[in-house]
């Protein structure tokens, strides 16, 4: 029977610290205003779970949502814009 611990180093060349790369921190904290909004949303339906919900809740849930839209729009369009301008290399 062949063991694979010899082969263990070639595989696992690179060690994983297990944290996340800058690149990957940058990408989340430009996700963050969506993220941030998912949660509010989130928040406004787990309270409507266990009861009739109100008129206050449906306008909470709606607010909610309409910031959810609102942070997705804005994140597309900052990725867009950001890709626009690097994909452009400046021949007009």
């Amino acid at each position: 029977m062949n063991t694979i611990a010899a082969r263990h180093a070639a595989v696992t060349a690179v060690p994983f610290d297990g944290e996340p790369s800058d690149a990957e921190l940058d990408a989340i904290e430009l996700e963050m205003p969506a993220i941030l909004a998912d949660v509010v949303l989130l928040d406004a339906q787990i309270m409507t779970i266990d009861r009739t919900p109100t008129e206050l809740d449906h306008q909470r849930i709606r607010r909610a949502r309409r910031r959810v839209l609102t942070a997705r729009r804005d994140l597309a369009n900052r990725t867009t814009a950001a890709t626009d301008t690097t994909a452009s290399g400046g021949a007009a």
